[in-house]
């Protein structure tokens, strides 16, 4: 089972040559070739959404109860439906009113959401929860008040669960914390595997494929999953790279269940 989460960079004229309609081939281009079962992605505004669900036959994206919004950036999973079947799921807002649109509350810049889907798998004939969400970037209570939320979320789900994102925030931050037991059931992927802490597990490289800032872009998953491989992704064309994160893949299996990323 192949998890890739990839922080899109929203729609922004003011990208100039990194603009979203000189990159949407190239995001399309590498999701085709690294064919993850469950693709999460960030910052996507509508028209990017539309532009991925037309560019890729083989998934459905999981837009529970979405209006057109052309300013909502909303986390977004892309399943695909040779290996899953959607069986429920829905959107809430990381606040204190999570039903409330864009609710947000304590020094968050802009509204969070964490979106889940619960899937089938059609080859293993096993049940699961994922997830994709993106914390803030500038509020520092807010962020970790949106960890606790979606650590609260992982608390309820009664499925095994793999939570993917851009968390906005280091692997020793207390939003990491926050979400590894013994809070949660959760193991970061990264780790796991012992993979090395520093610049060259960052994800965040503003188009110029250095990176930078930290390693931001995780995937967690509960302890019902082996985590056999683990990459970042730094795929361009020429120097010309399609969103100012790289993205971060997990080759995953069932336990008890022989390798296969299929």
């Amino acid at each position: 089972m192949r998890v890739i989460t990839f922080n899109l960079r929203f729609e922004n004229d003011r990208d100039g040559e990194n603009a979203w309609e000189n990159r949407r081939d190239q995001v399309i281009d590498i999701i085709h070739a690294y064919q993850p079962d469950i693709l999460g992605t960030q910052e996507g505004k509508w028209n990017q959404l539309m532009d991925l669900q037309e560019g890729l036959p083989d998934y459905r994206a999981h837009l529970p109860d979405r209006e057109p919004d052309p300013v909502v950036q909303s986390p977004t999973l892309f399943i695909k439906k040779s290996r899953f079947d959607i069986t429920g799921g829905r959107d809430f807002w990381l606040s204190t009113t999570p039903e409330i649109h864009m609710s947000k509350d304590w020094d968050s810049a802009f509204p969070r959401m964490l979106s889940y889907a619960h899937l089938s798998d059609k080859i293993r004939g096993k049940t699961l929860c994922a997830g994709v969400t993106h914390l803030d970037h500038k509020g520092t209570e807010a962020r970790y008040n949106q960890a606790k939320i979606v650590a609260d979320w992982v608390s309820r789900v009664d499925s095994p669960v793999v939570l993917m994102g851009d968390f906005n925030d280091s692997p020793d931050s207390g939003v990491h914390r926050v979400l590894m037991p013994p809070e949660t059931v959760l193991s970061d992927t990264w780790q796991v595997l012992k993979k090395t802490e520093g610049p060259a597990g960052f994800t965040h490289h503003g188009f110029k494929g250095v990176p930078q800032v930290a390693r931001m872009d995780w995937i967690l998953v509960s302890p019902d999953f082996r985590v056999e491989d683990a990459a970042i992704l730094h795929d361009h064309v020429e120097g010309f790279y399609p969103s100012d994160h790289f993205p971060y893949m997990a080759d995953l299996t069932w336990r008890g269940s022989t390798f296969s990323t299929s």
